[in-house]
């Protein structure tokens, strides 16, 4: 019998049942895939992250991979945020930024004064396309042009205001017909500078909480509609997340608060 520890952490809040949970699992050594994805399966949360050390040699502190419950995704902020503060508060790290390797490249997190955790994740190319029929279909209010992202598979629709971001009830159904691609919703904010929420049924979540990775797009896109590089964003799901942002170049800093939930083991034969 194998046993492995498992934490429980909601991030982009600083309470318990706020944000986006995520599930962390550190390991000495990576698990055959078909497990991996059966763990994050029987979590049954949107994101389940697996860590393994690297050598002290390695430009990277851990390689990181996440799971939803039918998929290995190639970025996610939010269980990259929760597994920050695993290490930082369960496994003794003393440094105030850990590098991870992962699919998207390294992606580094740094522990701010006020405690907030700050992602350095890359800054997305994204272009305009005509919207698809299934999306027009999906979603009312939808305008003739959308933006995709080729290297995070979603596509992006800009709404009018916060209410239509709010109100919006997408036929999950019909976005499920997408595949491996989400939707990303967004407009300006009331009392921030954006907001969105994010659907990706096909990929086993049909509405994420919080989602840091959409981020990388999100804030360029946002950063040269109201001229800025410093943002403050929403994002207005039932749970609902504040994430503080910054364009710099290349990259683009995603900072956030999270709150521990619950840590325990899970026992495999």
């Amino acid at each position: 019998m194998k046993t492995l520890p498992i934490y429980q952490v909601d991030a982009f809040t600083s309470q318990v049942f706020g944000g986006n949970p995520a599930a962390v699992m550190p390991l000495e050594e990576w698990l055959p895939d078909d497990t991996m994805q059966k763990l994050a399966l029987e979590n049954n949360l949107s994101e389940t992250a697996f860590l393994v050390a690297l050598p002290d040699h390695a430009e990277e502190d851990f390689h990181i991979r996440w799971f939803t419950p039918t998929v290995e995704v190639p970025l996610c902020g939010h269980a990259t945020l929760a597994s920050a503060w695993v290490v930082f508060n369960k496994l003794g790290w003393q440094q105030k930024q850990i590098r991870f390797q992962s699919r998207s490249g390294p992606l580094g997190v740094q522990m701010k004064d006020d405690g907030w955790l700050a992602l350095d994740f890359p800054n997305l190319p994204f272009e305009a396309r005509p919207t698809p029929d299934l999306i027009r279909n999906a979603l009312e209010g939808t305008q003739d042009t959308s933006f995709f992202v080729p290297n995070d598979t979603n596509y992006m629709v800009v709404l009018k205001d916060e209410a239509s971001v709010k109100a919006a009830q997408p036929d999950i159904r019909k976005l499920r017909e997408l595949g491996n691609q989400g939707v990303i919703i967004t407009a300006p904010g009331n009392n921030c500078d954006f907001v969105s929420r994010y659907f990706a049924p096909g990929a086993g979540i049909d509405e994420d909480p919080v989602t840091g990775s959409i981020h990388s797009v999100l804030v360029p896109y946002w950063a040269e509609k109201l001229g800025k590089s410093t943002l403050l964003a929403n994002q207005v799901s039932a749970r609902g997340g504040v994430l503080r942002c910054e364009l710099k170049g290349d990259r683009v800093a995603i900072a956030g608060q999270a709150a521990f939930y619950m840590e325990g083991s899970v026992h495999l034969p």
